[in-house]
């Protein structure tokens, strides 16, 4: 038998999220008049820990999918996506070329030397670009002043038969606090004022919140890229997905191994960080930082054993982490643990109190737990 953890994936689930997505889009376009924002399904990093070939078949209805690896883009062309594919740090060197054109991928650029390997590139058809602007982020893009000549420099590429549409993007620092997206908004809108093509400005939190942004024209059209979002986590500290009708895409189950029962003073773990006030029963859970658990959420994380809430106590071992039982008096060794997903607690819970982020914990997820798609 294999050891009882796994990862269970719903591609139902993340159809149902584009679908709130995309309702929430076309709503904003209708109450504005304008033309609502075509959709690049962000699905890097495996999918945020999901899967290419489930997030292809999730994210079926989306208008593109938007990653890092070309490898990844490979993956979706042979599992039968057909429409356009974003490549988000664009390529690396002159060879990445053959692949881009091969597989008919549009890339970004955000340096003159992708601009440079363009120029001296022998391609069979047009490559569709993403020129960046660097609007405050300071990552990756051209600076405002240099944006200008670097679209100039794109269009003579375009003349001469290299590329095809030359769209512009950037990527909000803020979107997700107070800050928000104004400032960098401002810069954008100034430096790419009058230049056409497709715009794409807008991550999970700000399709989330500033969708306005995005709603297109007659002449413009806009893209989002939603990430997140998508597989069922919030990209906000303020706001569970719950709240915006999101669904878990990832389900993180495993059993009890096995019960102890612990007197007063007993400590649990190593270091002893946990020690107990009174009499209580501990549950050992086959589930460990070697597995992709944080080993820094500590005592008190939300965990749900037999489908009661209860909390994490101790520290988390590589291959183990205990719960507290007295919430479950019946819970037994191959009692069913959620630790984070549908029927447990959210990932974005589990990550507040290991002081990280949900997208953390979904991508770490380590290749030895068995996935799932149900």
């Amino acid at each position: 038998m294999p050891r009882p953890i796994s990862a269970s994936i719903d591609p139902a689930a993340l159809r149902h999220n584009l679908s709130v997505v995309r309702r929430h889009l076309d709503q904003t376009a209708a109450g504005s008049g304008g033309v609502a924002p075509s959709i690049w399904a962000v699905i890097k990093a495996n999918a945020y820990g999901h899967g290419i070939e489930q997030a292809v078949a999730g994210f079926s209805d989306a208008q593109g999918l938007a990653m890092l690896d070309l490898n990844e883009a490979v993956r979706c062309r042979e599992a039968g996506w057909g429409g356009p594919i974003l490549l988000l740090e664009g390529f690396f060197e002159s060879d990445d070329l053959d692949i881009v054109d091969r597989y008919h991928l549009t890339t970004t650029v955000h340096t003159r030397e992708q601009l440079d390997m363009l120029a001296h590139a022998r391609l069979s058809r047009r490559v569709d670009i993403m020129l960046k602007l660097n609007s405050g982020m300071n990552r990756l893009g051209f600076t405002a002043d240099s944006f200008g000549p670097a679209y100039a420099r794109a269009q003579q590429l375009q003349e001469r038969g290299a590329l095809g549409s030359i769209g512009k993007m950037t990527h909000f620092a803020c979107a997700d606090g107070p800050q928000g997206v104004s400032g960098q908004l401002a810069v954008f809108d100034a430096a790419t004022q009058g230049l056409a093509g497709p715009v794409s400005v807008c991550n999970s939190a700000a399709t989330l919140r500033y969708a306005e942004i995005a709603v297109g024209t007659a002449d413009t059209t806009h893209w989002v890229r939603p990430g997140i979002c998508l597989y069922g986590a919030s990209p906000f500290a303020d706001a569970d997905a719950a709240s915006f009708g999101l669904r878990p895409a990832m389900t993180l189950r495993s059993e009890l191994l096995a019960v102890q029962d612990i007197a007063a003073g007993d400590a649990v773990g190593y270091g002893a960080t946990f020690t107990a006030t009174a009499p209580m029963r501990i549950g050992v859970v086959a589930c460990g930082y070697a597995d992709g658990y944080p080993r820094h959420a500590g005592t008190g994380t939300p965990v749900t054993v037999g489908g009661v809430a209860t909390r994490l106590v101790g520290r988390v071992s590589m291959d183990m982490l205990m719960v507290d039982l007295d919430p479950v008096p019946g819970a037994a060794p191959g009692a069913p643990v959620v630790l984070w997903g549908e029927g447990g607690p959210s990932v974005d819970a589990v990550a507040t109190h290991a002081g990280t982020i949900g997208y953390e914990l979904l991508c770490a997820v380590a290749p030895r737990v068995r996935r799932q798609v149900v």
